[in-house]
């Protein structure tokens, strides 16, 4: 008997796992022999010992375990590409190498002269996609010359294998980690491969970020290791990836709905959904699903995604949360006294009519929540609310209507006013929501608009989107650094505190690195263009944030969760009941159906669903009085279980801005005479410390003179003419190009340069006449906040961009626990990552541009409110009143709030047990008597205002608060 090889495509595997699956699927088959199934290559191939090949035998059992299939061609072809861009032998081997990286491309020739590159390739393994895009990631463009492939319909292409970069960095999805323990053992694992550099594992989003050498290591040897290791790998590459809001979420389960019905989309890899961001981050396979389809699933299970965030407006949410909480009240309102009024036919019509339309306008929502999580097996609030508010409303319209049903009592008001309470909830948990998205358009409006490109020695001034690498572009004193790049000449002043952080300029001349996004202080430099677009320092940042924000948190509502039992529990208490006292007990149907009912209406879940939002909403009220803003619930309940806080430098510890903090006086001259001096020769700079200086003049009422001749001497100091005398301020470099000796003066200079200090020379007519030493001075509040976060048993550390010195003075003077300093963003992630391994939940307090990154990493981002617009809309809390003490109120209150949250969980689930057996019947042999149900109903309403009651105990807090 004759055998044939086959390969067939498999779509949809993500792990080791899958790859069993695949390969047990196909064993099953007798006529198969040698089955091999790759990852990698999301392929399976296999010797058929049949008479007659029969594919669809394989098909339908790999379908049958989950998986898509496109039979793949048997025979290689030959293609050939006209490839542009190619200058020299090194453009050549990048080429050939990017195709030779490909899955089944062989035979692979490039032909400079003619620009080509020929090549052998099986067409279902590798498509044209693919291939374009292997050699785009080198650098190149292409365009087909000749193929004998048929075109591949679009349903059909599948996503590349690998991201390929030129600069040696790769992005690896890792799967089979159970704990941080195994990222440690694919870190150390990784770092023995030749030529790996750095190996980084998020064991969080179970990403593998590895920096490599690539002639010494490939991707097929890297993915090899990663299996040895015991675990599973694939490349991501951007296509297949996507971040979008969601609205229509009202809790954490509406997040677990979303992830259980895209998990069950073929295609779709991985998703995270967060609920207080409202955003939605998956990894699909596009040979197999699209966006569309993913937003359609989305909208399937009853929500909505809003594909273009410009489209998604908070304040018209919030304000259609406030109309129906006014009309729903409206409704209500009457309702209460007509309970109490006598029940003649017409006052009972009218309660009906008002309740009606309270239940299907306002209360409509929670139906179609409760629709949507019932249809995907999931329950969630808008279960719990709808069940309550049905119960009530069920059983008073059969009591309006006796000669139909039975008679009884009505309570219309409990099932109206139950909706208009938790309706108002939602409008303030909405009003309370934050909009982190916003933080990344915010960095992107820091970048240039304008740039001046220097050509044959003229200006042009040009879009500085349009600067590519290599061009030199002008940047003149007051002006923003359009692109990162090196000084080619010139000297400058740059303010980088957009990335360090740090407030005062650095002095930066030929040679030296810039960064685009920051402003040039003083003098005028000449930059070649270094790197540009999504290269840039900044869109590292933008992209840094988007990461950060796209990992799930791990907060989890306790209500939530005991809701995915309380709900099927009560019903089918509710059932039994029915069952034991109508079958068992031979009671009348109504007797039997009135105890089912009594059941489902005192175990109305208002209590429980109100026990964690009243909490929240009375606990961010309290916060709001005291100018702390939290963004949402999460963040609430998320800060009392902080376990570290780490601290920004400039503006978080200190203010913010350079001071003058010693004036040291030489030659006969005072203390005055030196800093009206000083105050004349720097009035006219727009340098910081210039600006400080004269600002402490000012504050001691000290007139400032005006000076002639004045110049800047960049990366020195100024100077000029005071009545008729040479006056200098500047560093020792001004003074030794100046001839000033400063030999007397030393011991005193290293004095204050030792404590951390910036300071400058004032030479007059020859001589130094004075010392004056600047810094970025702590805040009035900082020592005693570290103080009281050290006394909750909270660790603290620092990370800053300042340099080391300075950093560590300022520490020791707090009594902060650990100092890291000279650290771009990116390292301060690394930080926060190192202490959530330790397994703590971490806290970063931050002001500026630099600490977003950060900010969106923590598990809480707290901002100071004086601080940049990006810093405020990427944190979780923002201190609206700039005191560092309001970190640690945040967490006493996060703290008590919690333990309310806990408080109310407890009474409404005592209620529940001890309610609903009394509501089942259980004390009839006994009392001769039924729970009536109005006192059901009564109980009902009595155990969410006892709720609230306690919740509102909560803004007592407030003056406790203020200590």
């Amino acid at each position: 008997m004759s055998k044939k090889s086959k390969i067939i495509k498999v779509t949809g595997m993500t792990c080791e796992h899958c790859v069993r699956r695949v390969k047990k699927a196909l064993e099953s088959l007798p006529e198969l022999e040698n089955v091999e199934v790759s990852l990698e290559k999301e392929s399976a191939s296999f010797d058929w010992a049949g008479e007659i090949l029969n594919m669809e035998k394989a098909k339908e059992v790999i379908e049958e375990a989950g998986y898509a299939v496109i039979e793949a061609e048997e025979e290689t072809r030959q293609k050939e590409l006209k490839v542009h861009g190619m200058t020299c032998e090194h453009c050549v081997r990048r080429v050939k190498k990017a195709l030779e990286s490909l899955p089944e491309v062989t035979d692979v020739e490039v032909s400079l002269g003619e620009s080509q590159a020929s090549f052998r390739y099986n067409p279902a393994i590798t498509t044209d996609a693919h291939i374009k895009e292997a050699i785009q990631e080198a650098g190149y463009t292409t365009e087909s010359t000749e193929s004998t492939e048929a075109p591949v319909p679009d349903t059909q292409k599948s996503k590349s294998t690998a991201q390929r970069s030129i600069n040696g960095t790769k992005q690896l999805k890792i799967t089979g980690m159970t704990c941080a323990n195994c990222a440690l053992t694919i870190e150390k694992g990784m770092a023995k491969l030749p030529g790996v550099k750095s190996a980084t594992v998020n064991f969080a989003s179970e990403k593998l970020s590895l920096d490599y050498d690539p002639s010494l290591l490939d991707e097929k040897t890297i993915l090899e290791k990663v299996k040895d290791l015991g675990y599973g790998a694939y490349m991501e590459s951007n296509e297949g990836k996507a971040q979008f809001k969601v609205s229509g979420m009202t809790c954490a389960n509406c997040a677990l709905t979303i992830e259980k019905k895209l998990r069950n989309t073929p295609g779709v890899q991985t998703v995270a959904v967060n609920f207080a961001t409202e955003s939605v981050t998956t990894d699909y396979d596009p040979a197999v699903t699209n966006l569309e389809t993913i937003y359609e699933q989305i909208r399937d299970a009853g929500y909505t995604p809003i594909e273009n965030k410009e489209e998604f407006h908070e304040d018209n949410h919030v304000k259609s949360q406030r109309n129906w909480v006014i009309f729903s009240a409206l409704l209500s309102a009457p309702l209460m006294p007509m309970m109490f009024m006598p029940m003649t036919p017409g006052m009972m019509y009218t309660m009906f009519f008002l309740a009606t339309v309270v239940q299907f306008t306002a209360g409509w929502t929670f139906y179609r929540g409760a629709y949507h999580a019932l249809k995907n097996r999931s329950t969630n609030m808008d279960v719990l609310v709808a069940m309550g508010i049905t119960a009530a409303y069920a059983y008073s319209v059969m009591t309006t209507f006796p000669h139909i049903f039975f008679e009884g009592p009505t309570f219309f008001d409990t099932s109206a006013l139950l909706i208009t309470f938790v309706r108002f909830g939602k409008y303030l948990e909405a009003k309370a929501k934050g909009r982190a998205g916003q933080a990344l358009k915010r960095l992107l409006e820091l970048q240039a608009d304008r740039a001046r490109l220097f050509i044959d020695g003229e200006e042009k001034e040009v879009p500085a989107s349009s600067v590519r690498i290599g061009d030199v572009v002008l940047v003149k004193p007051g002006e923003k650094i359009p692109v990162d790049g090196v000084i080619l000449e010139g000297q400058a002043s740059i303010d980088e505190s957009m990335i360090t952080g740090e407030s005062i300029p650095v002095d930066k001349g030929i040679g030296e690195n810039v960064v685009g996004a920051t402003i040039n202080r003083s003098g005028s430099i000449k930059v070649s263009t270094t790197k540009t677009g999504k290269d840039s320092v900044l869109s590292g940042i933008i992209k840094m944030v988007e990461d950060a924000q796209g990992v799930k948190p791990a907060i989890q509502r306790l209500a939530d969760k005991i809701s995915n039992v309380f709900v099927p529990v009560v019903v089918a208490i509710s059932i039994l009941t029915f069952i034991i006292w109508y079958v068992f007990l031979d009671s009348t149907f109504v007797f039997a159906f009135t105890a089912a009912i009594a059941v489902l209406v005192i175990a109305c879940p208002c209590a429980l669903g109100l026990a964690t939002p009243t909490a929240i909403m009375v606990g961010s009220g309290v916060g709001l009085n005291r100018g702390i803003l939290f963004k949402s619930a999460a963040v609430l309940e998320g800060i009392a279980k902080v376990g570290a806080i780490g601290f920004d430098k400039t503006g978080t510890l200190t203010k913010g801005k350079p001071e003058v903090t010693h004036l040291i006086s030489y030659e006969g001259y005072s203390q005055k005479d030196l800093l009206r001096i000083a105050a004349a020769g720097e009035n006219p700079s727009i340098h910081p410390l210039a600006q400080a200086i004269v600002q402490r003049a000012k504050d001691e009422g000290i007139e400032v003179a005006d000076v002639q001749d004045y110049h800047e001497e960049s990366g020195h100091g100024t100077i000029c003419s005071y009545q008729g005398k040479k006056l200098l301020i500047g560093n020792r470099k001004l003074m030794m190009k100046e001839n000033v000796p400063t030999e007397g003066v030393e011991n005193d200079f290293q004095e204050l340069a030792n404590e951390g200090k910036t300071t400058s020379f004032v030479a007059y007519d020859g001589k130094i006449i004075g010392i004056i030493a600047l810094a970025d001075v702590l805040k009035e509040s900082t020592k005693e906040a570290i103080k009281r976060l050290h006394g909750l048993g909270i660790k603290t550390f620092m990370i800053t961009g300042d340099n080391k010195k300075v950093a560590t003075v300022i520490g020791n003077e707090v009594g902060i626990d650990e100092v890291i300093a000279e650290i771009l963003p990116q390292d301060k992630i690394e930080i926060i990552k190192r202490y959530q391994n330790d397994g703590l939940k971490v806290a970063m307090v931050g002001d500026g541009i630099n600490d977003a990154p950060a900010l969106a990493q923590a598990d809480i981002g707290i901002a100071i409110g004086s601080g940049t617009d990006v810093a405020k809309e990427t944190g979780d809390v923002v201190l609206v009143r700039n005191d560092l003490l309001d970190v640690e109120r945040a967490i006493r209150l996060g703290r008590k709030t919690l333990t309310k949250i806990k408080q109310n969980l407890f009474w409404a689930l005592i209620y529940n047990t001890l309610g609903i057996p009394i509501a089942a019947g259980v004390l009839f042999p006994i009392t001769g008597e039924l729970l009536p149900p109005e006192w059901a109903g009564l109980a009902m309403a009595f155990s969410s205002v006892s709720v609230v009651t306690s919740s509102l105990l909560l803004s007592r807090y407030s003056k406790v608060l203020a200590n």
